[in-house]
């Protein structure tokens, strides 16, 4: 028999987390894991390689080339309107948004102006595509911590929205519905009856039920709260964008503090992390940053319905062949994940001579290695974090 020594704390464990050490023969050493790419948490092909000693994490190395879409070199290769139906595939949960970075870059190429009524429903569309990419967000992140009820219920009204939009543009994933000069279909007024009954029946009853059943269950807090805490000026150096800085308590939001179509015209919050249940910029500040998002989304869409005019929804000078002049520019919109951006040159030909974006899942999750080293993470709080961030694969590895 072993003789038992005495409970000691190890330097790296948190403070609720005690170890008791074996005197004399007890041998302990150093581990690689694989999580990923397959591991159910990592939201697709994305690999960690994780040191520990024993339940703490002492390093991670992110690799992230298993999905390589070609976004970049298809666009140079396409003419303006075929490069539409690519962005829909980076951030394939929030397809409108990608298609309006786009649309809009070129069209400050152009120097095109869009019909207001476009303006109108590209407003509509996004941020009802923003409240189902945040309720994806939140039923993932719920089962990644062993809830799976939020998942059904988030799943449930999220269809709502893909049937709206399958009305709209007949696709319920990748749309390509907002282009170049426009839209490519109007928006009926059975559609927008349609979306007013949604809004009328999820918020703010469905959206509170919510905070009853995920944001304010005492585990999920305690897995949650005061884990993976991002600092301000850490988050900010690393370039994080969206709800994963906004969660560090940064009120950065480039619909109002850079506004874009017509953003200007709405008058909504912008929700930031305040320490409510644990520290500013830990993973539950992430998270309860998107679900008060969606408040705030289903308030703009109600004001662009109210003020939404009549008129033509699609430019036809565009509609038929885009050639912009030479020139670049640099056109960023505020993604469900952050700051999407897109850089485009033309050399006057109808096929861009350069097009990059600027994905914010890429940024957002470049600081996860630097995290894990200073964080003091157990195994379980990498799970937690990678979810924080909500990451979409398809335009980490774009």
């Amino acid at each position: 028999m072993n003789r038992v020594g005495e409970f000691h704390v190890h330097k790296n464990v948190r403070k609720r987390f005690v170890v008791m050490i074996n005197a004399g023969d007890l041998r302990t050493e150093e581990m690689l894991l694989n999580m990923g790419p397959q591991h159910p948490s990592t939201h697709g092909v994305f690999r960690v390689v994780i040191r520990t000693d024993g339940e703490m994490i002492l390093e991670t190395e992110s690799h992230i080339g298993y999905l390589h879409r070609c976004f970049e070199k298809i666009s140079e290769n396409v003419n303006y309107m075929q490069v539409v139906p690519y962005t829909d595939r980076m951030d394939y949960l929030c397809a409108m948004i990608n298609n309006l970075g786009y649309a809009e870059a070129v069209e400050k190429l152009m120097e095109l102006e869009v019909p207001e009524r476009a303006k109108y429903i590209r407003i509509i569309a996004c941020e009802l595509n923003r409240i189902a990419s945040h309720l994806l967000a939140f039923g993932v992140y719920g089962l990644d911590l062993g809830a799976i009820t939020p998942f059904l219920h988030a799943f449930r009204d999220r269809e709502k929205i893909l049937k709206i939009f399958e009305k709209l543009c007949g696709q319920r994933l990748n749309y390509t519905y907002i282009r170049v000069g426009g839209v490519s279909f109007d928006m009926t007024e059975e559609i927008l009856q349609d979306i007013q009954d949604f809004l009328d029946y999820f918020e703010p009853d469905v959206l509170d039920e919510f905070n009853r059943l995920l944001s304010y269950n005492g585990i999920f807090i305690s897995r949650t709260a005061n884990v993976g805490i991002i600092p301000e000026e850490m988050a900010i150096n690393y370039g994080l964008t969206g709800p994963s800085l906004r969660g560090s308590g940064v009120k950065r939001d480039l619909r109002k503090d850079e506004p874009y179509c017509i953003y200007d015209r709405f008058d909504f919050e912008v929700p930031v992390g305040d320490g409510e249940q644990g520290t500013v910029g830990d993973c539950w500040s992430r998270y309860i940053v998107r679900v008060k998002e969606m408040y705030e989304s289903a308030q703009i869409i109600r004001q662009a319905m109210r003020d939404i005019p009549g008129g033509a929804f699609i430019d036809k000078k565009a509609s038929n062949k885009v050639k912009p002049p030479k020139g670049e520019v640099y056109h960023k919109v505020e993604g469900a994940r952050g700051e999407l951006g897109y850089h485009v040159i033309s050399d006057g030909t109808d096929v861009p001579y350069r097009v990059k974006a600027r994905a914010p899942s890429f940024c957002n999750i470049s600081i996860l290695d630097a995290m894990a080293s200073d964080a003091n993470m157990m195994l379980a709080d990498i799970v937690a974090v990678i979810g924080s961030f909500d990451i979409v694969m398809g335009e980490v590895d774009r």
